[in-house]
């Protein structure tokens, strides 16, 4: 089961707040373990035992957050990104945590954490440097081989001149072992370039990972974006197996033109997906957000596009979708970043994929609910098959999210998976209304949460920097 770090075959909830005080230490971060079935909620934290280093100012543990069954014991675990960590004094190199699960607890077992970071003492090649960024995505799974992985996003990586062309590790195995690739390594699409921010975003399945790089320029459009499809499998080169590239102007894309500054691939979701005639979930079908994409004279109103990745590796566009399209509740307005986030599920993998199961969230941080709550935000559930409009909701401040809207809330700016919840977290706005959101992902528009969690409240420490703002 995912998110079970006790192993004891309920459902776990990881609520990371990277900006939390950890004595004394401003911003140093820390996550709150709420058990299921009410066993009480952990709190960790670099001064959590087992867990390597100590908190520091502005470290913000838990700005990224992945699961999975890393040391294949039944006990999840879990991947805490901290690009914000420095090494030595290299400002911002950055660190991941492997943290690992026990029947006893998250961290709370014999087994030290794992740290993987750059450098001659690291498990990383490539020397660290200011404003790497080690961990500002990570993603993981468990191969349909067995073989546990972990993709760690390096977006500000510096290579051959190359400021921010980014890379990423790729950690497998038990005993993890750590290769590197990157847009120059062998058959990877598209070239590696100033900018570029390859590991900006990152998601997986069992079958494929995707990496985003939104600074990639399409022919002559700057930063236009594209994302990068991987198998989580070694080729001869020692890299995961490469499938395909795209951009807006990829094949199988839409007549969609890239254009200077879209950030295509700025957020990427990936679920699982069984498609007709087949026994088993053999494809993935991946959202890609574009949140700085214009519709029509819309500036930055944002987009998805929706991608099918077969069996075989081959790539389908699936849809495309914006607040303009038919049928679909809201309308695109200038400055909403429509596709600043999102996330996908596949609520019953047991079945072929429907559109009541297949879905996909999408956070739209800049809309506006009313004239005195600019940036209030909101979510846009939609079904990942058939259209758009058919099954979309809506989820803002004040209607399905139980708080009154107010300024720079920026709801949608934390969206997450859950097993068969959708996660809202609102980590801004009025310190009271700070909370995480669980829902069903086929709520209706203005429907009400399944489940609450808040600081202060059924065991949670009050206090919250940025409460929610990755929850897994």
């Amino acid at each position: 089961m995912d998110s079970d770090f006790n192993g004891d075959g309920v459902r776990d909830t990881a609520i990371a707040d990277p900006q939390a005080t950890v004595s004394g230490q401003e911003a140093a971060g820390a996550i709150q373990i709420v058990l299921g079935g009410g066993k009480g909620v952990t709190t960790l934290s670099q001064d959590t035992a087992n867990i390597s280093d100590a908190a520091e100012p502005g470290d913000r543990f838990g700005f990224s957050l992945a699961v999975y069954d890393a040391d294949l014991d039944g006990c999840s675990d879990i991947a805490v990104g901290m690009p914000y960590e420095d090494v030595a004094a290299v400002q911002d190199a950055g660190l991941v945590q492997l943290v690992y699960g026990s029947p006893t607890g998250l961290g709370q077992g014999t087994t030290a954490s794992l740290g993987f970071r750059q450098g001659a003492d690291g498990n990383m090649s490539n020397t660290y440097e200011a404003e790497d960024w080690v961990g500002y995505s990570v993603a993981a799974g468990v191969s349909t081989t067995g073989v546990p992985f972990l993709v760690i996003g390096v977006p500000g990586e510096d290579s051959s001149g190359l400021t921010d062309m980014g890379f990423a590790a790729y950690a497998y195995g038990v005993t993890p072992s750590v290769t590197t690739f990157h847009q120059n390594s062998p058959d990877v699409w598209h070239d590696a370039a100033a900018g570029n921010r390859f590991g900006w975003s990152v998601a997986a399945t069992t079958r494929h990972f995707v990496v985003g790089t939104p600074g990639a320029a399409i022919d002559s459009a700057d930063q236009a974006g594209g994302v990068i499809a991987f198998r989580p499998s070694l080729t001869t080169d020692n890299i995961p197996q490469p499938l395909f590239g795209i951009g807006q102007d990829g094949t199988g894309t839409t007549d969609r033109t890239a254009e200077t500054g879209d950030g295509f691939g700025t957020s990427v979701a990936v679920a699982p997906y069984r498609p007709s005639g087949a026994t088993a979930t053999t494809d993935s079908l991946v959202a890609v957000g574009v949140p700085n994409e214009d519709v029509g004279t819309k500036a930055d109103a944002g987009a998805v596009q929706l991608l099918q990745i077969a069996e075989a590796g081959t790539v389908t566009q699936t849809q495309w979708i914006t607040q303009d399209t038919v049928d679909v509740d809201e309308t695109a307005e200038e400055s909403d970043y429509f596709g600043q986030r999102v996330a996908a599920a596949n609520t019953d993998q047991s079945v072929v994929g429907t559109a009541t199961t297949m879905r996909v969230a999408v956070g739209v941080p800049g809309e506006e609910t009313a004239a005195a709550a600019q940036d209030a935000g909101g979510v846009q559930i939609f079904p990942m098959l058939g259209a758009a409009g058919a099954s979309d909701s809506w989820l803002q401040p004040g209607s399905g999210i139980p708080v009154a809207a107010a300024p720079r809330q920026f709801a949608g700016m934390s969206v997450g998976t859950g097993g068969p919840l959708l996660y809202v977290g609102l980590p801004y706005g009025p310190t009271a209304g700070r909370a995480v959101y669980g829902y069903a992902w086929t709520v209706a528009s203005g429907g009400a949460p399944g489940q609450t969690w808040k600081p202060g409240e059924g065991g949670i420490p009050a206090g919250a920097g940025a409460f929610g703002a990755v929850v897994r």
